[in-house]
């Protein structure tokens, strides 16, 4: 059995979603908009039960899924998220309104590159997801890491793409550079003295950071 014929079990095994779960992500495919794949999301959700976090910082909100995916796991979860898009910041707003979880979760419209300082001031989140531009993992890693609580999580999305990082000549070449800078991540990520990272190849590959109790600062 391959890869692929893998992950169509594991899809279609049966789970019971709610409608509004089922309508996001039918409008997300009809418009294009990348947002995590059913076993991403799963695995993302059973971190959150896991780690417990009370407070949560996402980078790149798109139309709020995941963010509300979230909250699904944890229901007091409190989440601040960043998105530059004007038209996906007012469609995240509008899905976020319609399921009233408006109070838990800040969606602050604007690039995350140039809102660290601000953001600093919302006070300690224990996990951190990167979804946002793929060629700026690592200074969005760099930018955000100091705004962790102690024993902290940072999860970062996409760093397989496609499979194109383990074989980049595969890649059309329009991604390829993008495709290193992927590469790039990864490698660092996993010397980085300050943290313990695993990368797993479930949905587009998923790298889990643990923050180590040194509080080692890079």
């Amino acid at each position: 059995m391959n890869e692929s014929q893998l992950i169509h079990y594991l899809d279609s095994l049966p789970k019971q979603e709610p409608a509004w779960v089922k309508q996001m992500q039918h409008d997300a495919q009809k418009d294009h908009v990348p947002i995590m794949d059913i076993q991403g999301i799963a695995l993302l959700q059973q971190l959150i039960r896991l780690y417990q976090p009370q407070k949560l910082l996402e980078i790149g909100t798109a139309i709020g899924y995941s963010a509300l995916r979230m909250i699904e796991a944890k229901n007091n979860l409190e989440i601040v998220t960043i998105e530059r898009d004007q038209a996906m910041y007012q469609r995240a707003m509008d899905h976020i309104v319609d399921q009233g979880r408006q109070a838990q979760i800040e969606v602050i419209l604007g690039d995350a590159l140039e809102l660290a300082v601000e953001t600093k001031t919302k006070g300690k989140f224990d996990m951190i997801f990167i979804d946002a531009a793929k060629g700026q993992y690592r200074r969005f890693f760099e930018l955000y890491e100091g705004t962790l609580s102690k024993n902290g999580v940072i999860i970062t999305d996409n760093v397989l793409f496609h499979g194109y990082v383990a074989n980049p000549d595969g890649a059309p070449k329009r991604l390829r550079n993008m495709v290193k800078k992927i590469d790039a991540y990864n490698r660092w990520l996993l010397q980085h003295q300050g943290y313990d990272t695993v990368i797993l190849p479930i949905g587009d590959g998923i790298a889990i950071s643990i923050k180590r109790e040194n509080d080692y600062i890079s």
